[in-house]
Formats: C-alpha cells, sequence, structure tokens
C-alpha cells in the first residue's frame, strides 16, 4: 500500500508543477510524500498516537478530499486522500470505538481535538464505531473538570487553568456534537449557552487592556509559579495560543443559534482581535511574531504556525461575513507565502514553526519571554501544516465546510 501511495503522490507532484494547481494540494502531497502513512506524521515514525496534532493535518487533508468529492459528486472510498486519513482513524479506533491508549480519566483537552475529524468521516464511511467514538469523547466533555466560575481545566494535570489553546481543543467538537447528535431542546440551549460561556470567560481572564491582546492562559487558583499572583494571568501573549483561539472562534460561531447567550460577544472579540492584530504584525513581513505582544524586540522572529491561523481565521471570517477585511487577507496571504513557504527537489516546506511551548510540567516552562524565544523550531509541524491548508482553502477555493 505505500508504495502504491507513494507512487499516486509523485503523479500529484508532476501536476503541482503547474501554476494552476493550489496551494493546498502542493501541499498535501508534500506532506504524503514526507509521510507515507498518516502514523508517521509529527515524528510518530509509524507508531499510532492519539494526538491532536495528527489529528489537525487529517482534518486538513480530508477538506481537500471534500473539494474533490463534492466536484466529483460522490465519495469514492478508494481514493488516495480518503484512504490516507480514514487508514489512520481505522487502525487507531477498534471495532467497539475505544481509542488506543486513551484514558478518559487524563482529563485531556487534547484528546478532544482529533475527534473532531470523525464527524465527516462518519458522514463517508458509515463506520458505526466512529460515532461511538464520538460518544466517547462527549461524556468526557460532560464530566471535564471545571473552575469555580465553569471554565473547562486545560488537563487534570493543570488544575484550575485555562489555555487560549484549549478552546481549540475541545469547543469545535463539542459544538458540533451538539447541533448533530443532541436532541434534547433544552440539553442542547444549555450546551449551546456553556460553549459560548467558555469562550468569552477565558477572554475575560487572559485579557491585557495595555495591548488588546490575549495572554497564553489564567490560573482561576492564582498559585502557579508562572502566573501573576494578582491577576492569575501568564506574562505574555503568545501567538500560537491566540491564533487557536481565534480558528475556534470562527470554526464554533457558524454552529451557534443566533440567540446563544454569550455569542453577540464571542462575534465581538473576533471583530476587535481582527482590527487589533495588524498592529502588531512585522512592518516588513507582515507576518507575526512568537511573542507578540513584543513585537521587533531583541530574539523574537515572525513564526509561521500562528500568522497561517491568523490569516486563516480572518479569511473564513469574511465568507461568513463576520468582517469586511478580504484585501488585507489576500496580501496577507501572499506575504506568508513569501516568507515561510519554500520548494525544495519537489517538496513545500512550511518554515519557521515553533515546535512546542506550554506552561507548567517543567519548571522552565514559566511563560517568560526568554522561554518562549528559546523554543525549539522546526518545519512542516503539523499545527502550522493545518492552517496553511485551511488558509489555501479560503482564499483559493472557498467551500462550505
Amino acid at each position: 500500500m505505500r508504495k502504491a501511495v507513494t507512487i499516486i503522490v509523485a503523479a500529484m507532484l508532476l501536476a503541482a508543477c503547474s501554476p494552476r494547481i493550489p496551494l493546498f494540494e502542493e501541499v498535501v502531497a508534500s506532506e504524503m510524500t514526507r509521510n507515507p502513512e498518516a502514523s508517521c506524521i509529527d515524528g510518530q515514525q509509524g507508531k499510532l498516537k492519539w494526538n491532536y496534532t495528527t489529528g489537525l493535518e487529517l482534518a486538513a487533508i480530508l477538506d481537500v478530499y471534500h473539494i474533490k468529492a463534492t466536484n466529483n459528486g460522490f465519495v469514492d472510498m478508494n481514493d488516495t486522500l480518503m484512504r490516507y486519513v480514514d487508514g489512520w482513524y481505522d487502525a487507531i479506533i477498534d471495532d467497539s470505538g475505544n481509542i488506543y491508549k486513551y484514558k478518559k480519566s487524563n482529563y485531556s483537552l487534547d484528546h478532544i481535538c482529533p475527534g473532531r475529524t470523525l464527524f465527516t468521516l462518519y458522514d463517508f464511511t458509515g463506520k458505526e464505531k466512529y460515532r461511538r467514538t464520538m460518544d466517547t469523547l462527549y461524556s468526557q466533555i460532560c464530566s471535564q473538570p471545571r473552575t469555580k466560575e465553569g471554565g473547562f481545566w486545560h488537563k487534570k494535570i493543570y488544575p484550575d487553568q485555562m489555555w487560549l489553546d484549549g478552546l481549540y481543543m475541545a469547543q469545535p467538537f463539542y459544538a458540533e456534537y451538539t447541533k448533530r447528535y443532541v436532541k434534547d431542546p433544552e440539553e442542547r440551549a444549555a450546551n449551546f449557552a456553556d460553549i459560548a460561556k467558555q469562550f468569552v470567560l477565558v477572554a475575560e481572564r487572559t485579557y491585557d487592556p495595555a495591548t488588546g491582546l490575549y495572554r497564553h492562559a489564567w490560573d482561576s487558583s492564582h498559585q502557579m509559579f508562572w502566573c501573576n499572583p494578582a491577576t492569575g494571568q501568564s506574562d505574555h501573549a503568545w501567538g500560537r495560543a491566540l491564533g487557536w483561539y481565534m480558528m475556534a472562534l470562527v470554526d464554533v460561531l457558524p454552529l451557534l443559534p443566533e440567540d446563544t447567550p454569550g455569542r453577540d460577544r464571542m462575534l465581538e472579540i473576533y471583530r476587535n482581535l481582527c482590527d487589533t492584530l495588524p498592529r502588531y504584525a512585522d512592518p516588513k513581513t507582515g507576518m507575526w511574531y512568537q511573542v507578540l505582544d513584543r513585537p521587533g524586540a531583541e530574539g523574537n522572529y515572525v513564526e509561521a504556525t500562528a500568522s497561517a491561523m491568523f490569516i486563516y481565521a480572518m479569511a473564513k471570517g469574511c465568507r461568513f461575513g463576520y468582517v469586511a477585511c478580504r484585501p488585507y487577507v489576500r496580501k496577507a496571504y501572499k506575504q506568508l507565502k513569501k516568507t515561510f513557504v519554500t520548494r525544495e527537489e519537489g517538496l513545500v516546506n512550511l518554515n519557521r514553526c515553533c515546535e512546542v511551548a506550554g506552561l507548567g510540567g517543567k519548571d522552565n516552562r514559566r511563560g517568560d519571554y526568554d522561554y518562549y524565544i528559546n523554543e525549539k523550531i522546526r518545519s512542516n509541524d503539523p499545527k502550522g501544516i493545518g492552517p496553511l491548508i485551511w488558509a489555501a482553502l479560503e482564499i483559493e477555493q472557498p467551500y462550505k465546510r
């Protein structure tokens, strides 16, 4: 199978030499060449791991397949892209819907994120085990530990903490599951209100009035070594954290009924960010820094994953009529490609991706400026590849997902 995939991908790459081939197809072909099986994504080297990074990239690849299926008017289960995505999920989920090595008791929001792809896979494949898996992940959400204010803990090992990252990890799944499968009107309404509350609460607690940006995280206990003891906030606005939050906003807003309490506030937050972020972009490249609230500071650098996330989030907002900044977004997309995208031996590369940044767990993860600028930088990180594909889809071939 691997040989067949490689041959087909090679053919796609030859076609990618044409300027008429959109970037999202080039990126997908390049990634499938680098990772002949989806279990190789993010350095897994063929090992199965239920992780948000693999799930994120596969969700973007499946969206590219969705275009093909829409254009063809039918679903082809033998299509290379479909087999690539479904093969990973089919292997990591058993016939009863159990996820390999998943533990609900860990209460990690990161483990909700890869379940989002299952909605489309279930539509395409009809595999009942995918529906059972979605039920399992929803049950985690229903019992997820919360702060006293009602905000989801990021993980059980991070008690009392809300990270901006976590809004993307859980809320799009929570919203789509509720919209599709929760039939009781009271439960539906309560869920939608709860989803909006998560966005509004974390915004209130992480907002920095001096910059108009939102800091990486908030500790409701005000006890963690990385937080300000007076506010519970971490020290800085980290680019990708705010990128996760913006993508979550623009992915969830279309799923919420317009009369949902808190939805108007979500839309206001999103619009304010679209107005604020251009002021923090690098004047030369138009891209955004690893540490957003320290633009141009020594050691700071423009970073690919956050930049791709912001452009995708703004572009999708334009499509839904939430904002009217398409000329700006198109220009930023061109700059994104110019700044971060290179081609080598027929493969597309996305460069200058921060590999990881978090808070706590280790004493060095203090969330100070030196910590963020000294984390490892790599190319082709899934946390950038997925948003790059989505940004390209929005700019080059927008469609309703």
